[in-house]
């Protein structure tokens, strides 16, 4: 949002350094300042604040980094992330917001050669975990100004807390880089400490028009970040912002990361925060997202849908209780909107949620069958939804300050939604509450009368749907590693062919990464994340696992594949004499045990974690 800076003093980071590359060391300074900074031993990793105008000799190479995004250590030393490339893509509070476009690991693990061969082994399979980490989708910082933390909690924070380090400002559940910061925050380096939020921003502004503003324009801006586009509201000025942070609590991939984990944390939480600014008046609305909160899996095993199965643990009931209660001392009331479909596998995880989440006293429960309501096009079958909940969304509101930021109205309490993956469906069913919310905001501030919506707009429309959609697929990527299915859904309010064909793709794409890369991916995020910790005295994550994905993967589609193609040769020829199909017969039956086999091993020949289990 374009909004003008505090005036309170604020904590500035380095935004331009200089890396100096010697044979013993690297050094990162401040290019305006070069007495400041810090060197990293190539030989260990130690970090040691630089001494006033120190002076090394002649470096090797140099280069320019915009940020240091933290240390790992991993069997034979340290490894610091660096971010290489950014772009600006808008302002949040009146600070510049960039997005990370490319970053890079330094080795400084000299003392990889006294490393024993089972020990290179396990390291090679960690650098490459690192270099899969360098491509993380979706990360955005301020040197500014912290981004983890939305504009309600942030007008209830106490006078001078944009004066402390950005790290110290931040909402421990959003950074993403939280546990690489440790090394630097221990060396006391705030100025060079930099919190990424993994996530999604994006941003339109409305104003006045000179000229209009077409579709073919509208989409072909780009997928990521701040976007703008004029609107015609009125001929009133406004700005919209669309802001999702990630929880790294319960951080991974779509079928390694399920359900909760036994402190109550779910994958893929996220926080979505829709920002309204119009004439110095400033709105926020929030909702949530994320995985049914109780212990189920749904371990991939060639299937294109595997099983879900609900984990029998005595824990269960105190999880969901956990899970709420965290919600509602951060949010307020919530209400929990389960969008999955009452048959199948899904009805019977549905089923042990309502179990659940019925003996919770304090939380609102509300089934709604999405599929089932609002399949076949059937789109505008979610104001059932609505109707349903319509008393309590208004109640709970959304946080409202004036032109001399005097508080006018809080939100109290949050909309809670999910369906299986929490992608789709959910990002269909918030972006209909997300419009729902802004009539009531532009309606407060004279924009639109009472019986007037940001619907009967069209060009306003567009943009504004168009905003959901590529929120949708950001965070699509960063979780299923496709973009968000039902996009058509939200652009348009039906499905359309084009939007089938596209998902079609999608879905054969997340078939394909869910079952041979995902396990990989996983390691990568647990990795960074902390929940794996490397360490000598380990068992060796590679020698546990005998059977590799990626060595009979190859194997097993080279047989199913020229058994097939044997086989229809041979039955094309099968008339000719008995030999040709006896022949033929053999083959078939060939083809058909080797697919047996693939099929009973599915769960082995595909892609596994190997770092960490699935709690």
């Amino acid at each position: 949002m374009e909004i003008e800076a505090n005036i309170i003093e604020h904590f500035k980071l380095c935004s331009q350094l200089e890396l100096q590359e010697f044979a013993d060391k690297f050094v990162i300074r401040l290019s305006e300042s070069p007495t400041d900074g810090f060197s990293v031993s190539r030989f260990d990793g130690n970090i040691e604040k630089l001494n006033g105008d120190v002076s090394f000799g002649n470096p090797s190479k140099v280069s320019t980094i915009y940020g240091v995004a933290g240390t790992i250590r991993l069997l034979a030393g340290s490894h610091i992330l660096l971010i290489t490339s950014r772009k600006e893509v808008g302002s949040y509070l009146g600070f510049p917001v960039f997005r990370v476009m490319s970053m890079k690991f330094l080795s400084c693990n000299e003392a990889s050669r006294h490393l024993t061969r089972r020990e290179r082994k396990d390291e090679a399979y960690f650098m490459n975990l690192l270099r899969m980490v360098e491509s993380t989708p979706g990360l955005y910082y301020s040197y500014e100004t912290d981004i983890t933390v939305n504009l309600q909690r942030r007008y209830n924070l106490a006078k001078g807390w944009m004066s402390k380090p950005v790290w110290k400002q931040a909402d421990p559940r959003f950074v993403w880089n939280k546990n690489l910061l440790e090394e630097l925050i221990e060396n006391k380096l705030d100025g060079f400490i930099v919190p990424l939020l993994q996530g999604n921003i994006l941003k339109f502004f409305s104003q006045p028009l000179c000229l209009p503003l077409f579709p073919s324009v509208l989409f072909s801006l780009p997928p990521f970040g701040f976007q703008t586009g004029h609107l015609n509201l009125k001929e009133s000025p406004a700005t919209i912002a669309l802001i999702s942070r990630r929880c790294t609590r319960r951080l991974g991939t779509r079928m390694w990361r399920r359900g909760a984990n036994l402190e109550g944390d779910t994958a893929n939480f996220i926080e979505t925060e829709q920002l309204l600014e119009f004439e110095g008046f400033r709105s926020s609305f929030l909702q949530i997202r994320g995985s049914i909160p109780l212990l189920w899996e749904q371990i991939v095993d060639l299937s294109y849908k595997p099983r879900l199965n609900i984990i029998d643990h005595e824990e269960t009931p105190k999880v969901v209780e956990r899970h709420f209660h965290d919600l509602s001392q951060r949010y307020g009331d919530v209400i929990a909107v389960d969008l999955t479909n009452k048959q199948g596998d899904e009805g019977l995880l549905s089923a042990a949620y309502t179990t659940e989440i019925q003996k919770l006293s304090s939380v609102r429960y509300v089934s709604f069958d999405f599929h089932q309501c609002c399949g076949g096009s059937n789109f505008d079958n979610i104001q059932l939804l609505y109707d349903e909940i319509s008393e309590d969304f208004e109640k709970k509101g959304y946080f409202l300050i004036d032109t001399e930021e005097k508080i006018l109205l809080e939100q109290r309490g949050v909309i809670r939604s999910n369906c299986i993956d929490c992608l789709d469906r959910t990002n269909v069913t918030q972006s209909y509450l997300a419009r729902k919310s802004l009539d009531s905001q532009l309606q407060r501030l004279g924009v639109l009368s009472s019986n007037e919506s940001i619907s009967m707009f069209t060009e306003d429309f567009e943009i504004f749907k168009t905003m959901w959609v590529e929120q949708g697929d950001e965070i699509s990527l960063e979780y299923s590693g496709t973009h968000a299915l039902k996009r058509d859904l939200v652009r348009y309010g039906k499905q359309t062919m084009t939007g089938l064909i596209q998902d079609g793709m999608s879905a054969i794409s997340r078939y394909f990464l869910n079952n041979f890369q995902d396990g990989i991916r996983q390691d990568a995020v647990d990795l960074i994340s902390g929940r794996y910790s490397v360490n000598r005295g380990c068992p060796s994550p590679v020698q546990n696992n005998e059977f590799e994905s990626l060595s009979y993967l190859p194997v097993a589609s080279a047989l199913l594949i020229g058994g097939l193609t044997v086989t229809t040769i041979t039955i094309n020829q099968a008339g000719r004499n008995t030999n040709t199909f006896l022949s033929s017969a053999l083959c078939a039956g060939v083809t058909a045990g080797v697919m047996a086999i693939v099929k009973s091993n599915g769960r082995q020949i595909c892609s596994r974690p190997r770092l960490c289990g699935l709690l």
